[in-house]
C-alpha cells in the first residue's frame, strides 16, 4: 500500500460523523482523507484498510486506499478552528481514498447494477457486518458509469468492544434487511461458494498486513487482552476472526437470504 504525504488540505465533505476533506498529496493527487483524530477513532480506519482489502479482493469496485501522513502544521493555514483541533489531533498516519472527480451519489431509483453484483456486494455487507450501505445512505458513486465503494468505517461492528474472541462467528447480521440493494440479491447462495473460496488465509493475512502498526497499538490501548496485546497477535485476531465467520457462514447466509424474503 502506497503511503502520500498531505501537502494541502483542500475542503471539508461535512457528510458523516467523521469529517472527511478532500486534500492534496505529494503526488499532486486528491484524496478523500479520513482522520485519526474523528470521533469515531482509529478503528474506523481500521474498517477502512481490512473491509476495503477484502472488497478488493473479492473483485468489488472502490477507489485506491492510501496511508496518508499528516503534519499538524497544515493547522496553521485553517481559519476554522473545528478544522485545526481535528488536524492536530491526526498528526501522522491516516487514511485516503483516491477522490473521484465528477461522480455523483448512487441512486437506487436510476442507477442500474445487475443482480450478480447486488448479491455479491449484500454478501460482502454482511460478512463484514456494514451497517451502512441503506437507501438513505448507499456510500457508492457512480463514476464513469459504474458503482464504486466508498466509507466501510462503519464496518466491524464488533471490534469497537473486542477482546480478541470469537464468540459467535455464524451470527446472522440483522442489518443487512435494510441494505439498498438487497431486493436485488437473487443470487446469494449461488456467488457465496466463489466469494468464501477467495478469502484464504493468505489473503486475508496479506489483508491485515496492510494495517500500520500505531493503528493496532492505539486500538488496543484500552483492552487489556493478551489477543491484542502487540500488532501480531492483534491481526491474527482478526484472520481467525474472518476464517470462523466464512467457516460457519450458513447461518449467517441464511439470515441474508431469510431477510430478502
Amino acid at each position: 500500500m502506497r503511503t502520500v504525504l498531505v501537502e494541502r488540505y483542500v475542503t471539508p465533505l461535512r457528510e458523516g460523523g467523521s469529517m472527511p476533506a478532500v486534500v492534496e498529496a505529494d503526488d499532486l493527487g486528491m484524496y478523500v482523507l479520513k482522520f485519526r483524530g474523528a470521533g469515531q477513532g482509529v478503528r474506523a480506519l481500521m474498517g477502512e484498510l481490512i473491509c476495503g482489502g477484502i472488497a478488493r479482493a473479492l473483485g468489488l469496485p472502490l477507489p485506491e486506499i492510501v496511508l496518508a501522513q499528516l503534519h499538524a502544521k497544515l493547522a496553521q493555514t485553517e481559519p476554522d478552528p473545528e478544522i485545526q483541533d481535528l488536524i492536530r489531533a491526526s498528526d501522522g498516519l491516516n487514511v485516503g481514498l483516491d477522490y473521484l472527480p465528477g461522480s455523483v451519489n448512487f441512486d437506487p431509483a436510476v442507477d442500474a447494477v445487475s443482480d450478480d453484483f447486488a448479491s455479491r456486494l449484500v454478501w460482502f455487507d454482511t460478512l463484514v457486518s456494514n451497517v451502512d450501505r441503506t437507501a438513505r445512505n448507499t456510500n457508492m458513486l457512480m463514476w464513469q458509469r459504474k458503482p464504486w465503494l466508498i466509507d466501510h468505517g462503519a464496518t466491524l461492528t464488533f471490534h469497537h468492544a473486542w477482546d480478541g474472541t470469537v464468540a459467535d462467528p455464524a451470527k446472522p447480521f440483522a442489518p443487512i434487511a435494510d441494505h439498498v440493494l438487497l431486493p436485488q440479491a437473487s443470487a446469494l447462495a449461488e456467488v457465496d461458494a466463489g466469494m468464501a473460496a477467495t478469502l484464504t488465509q493468505p489473503v486475508l493475512e496479506a489483508i491485515l498486513a496492510t494495517v500500520p502498526d500505531c493503528f493496532l497499538a492505539k486500538a488496543a490501548e484500552d483492552r487489556n487482552s493478551p489477543l491484542l496485546a502487540d500488532p501480531q497477535a492483534h491481526r491474527a485476531a482478526y484472520v481467525n476472526y474472518f476464517l470462523a465467520r466464512l467457516q460457519a457462514r450458513g447461518r449467517w447466509l441464511q439470515g441474508a437470504i431469510d431477510a430478502r424474503a
